[in-house]
């Protein structure tokens, strides 16, 4: 029993279903397992020492980087990319999608793992953004400081705390930094996953679209990065709609 329809995954019954879910299944294990074992080898990786005496800015003003731990022993940080004197609406899309899907951190905070978003902006902007977007996590200006603190942004990092020393362990970007917006494994869960021109799909499936196409929208909704639309996670802050500054500049 199996009919197919345009743009759709065949019709089967319970059995045959069940038989092709249970095939994908041992791949979706070994995936798995592959994933377990290159977090092991990550926790196997070396670290480097740096001064954690180095001073970002935060809404007490300037603090060293060693009191981000709040006494814990690990800490996660997400590098958050800012562009000067930009309206709200105009700062990266992908970096506010992140922030986004990271507003609480109680697990991590449970298991002894503190975290904080790091930005070259300036405090008085990143103070303003962030109590316009209603962020909770702690957020601190890295302007002018040198890497692994501040440097290049888009980037999680793990760092590890011996009394005042600090260590960084890891870091990730580009699509190694999905694992912080649990949306894209759902997204990859669907039958149309992302709708992304680069996926692997199916013939006659909807037409994918460029890389991110979802990050920003218009008022309405419809996904769009022409000069009335602002990152997505925005339109959900009250008061946002009667914005005058939309657009990139």
């Amino acid at each position: 029993m199996t009919t197919t329809q345009p743009g759709r995954p065949p019709i089967v019954d319970m059995a045959t279903w069940q038989a092709a879910r249970d095939e994908l299944l041992v791949r979706e294990k070994a995936h798995t397992r592959e994933g377990d074992a290159i977090a092991a080898a990550r926790r196997r990786l070396p670290m480097v020492e740096f001064d954690g005496k180095v001073e970002v800015v935060g809404p007490a003003g300037p603090v060293p980087f060693v009191e981000l731990f709040q006494g814990r022993d690990e800490l996660v940080v997400y590098k958050h990319m800012w562009w000067d004197g930009a309206p709200h609406q105009g700062q990266c899309e992908g970096c506010t999608v992140t922030a986004w899907a990271l507003k609480d951190a109680a697990y991590l905070n449970a298991r002894g793992v503190s975290f904080a978003i790091l930005t070259p902006g300036r405090w008085d902007e990143v103070a303003a953004f962030t109590e316009f977007m209603g962020y909770t996590q702690p957020w601190y200006s890295v302007r002018d400081v040198a890497e692994p603190v501040g440097g290049e942004m888009g980037y999680i990092m793990c760092f590890l705390r011996e009394g005042d020393r600090v260590f960084l362990t890891y870091s990730t970007t580009g699509r190694g930094g999905e694992v912080a917006s649990g949306h894209f494994a759902l997204l990859d869960m669907t039958p149309y996953g992302r709708g992304e021109t680069w996926e692997d799909t199916p013939e006659g499936w909807p037409e994918g679209q460029h890389a991110c196409w979802t990050w920003r929208s218009d008022p309405d909704g419809n996904p769009s990065w022409g000069p009335t639309s602002r990152p997505v996670p925005q339109w959900t802050r009250p008061g946002v709609t009667p914005e005058q500054t939309l657009g990139r500049e």
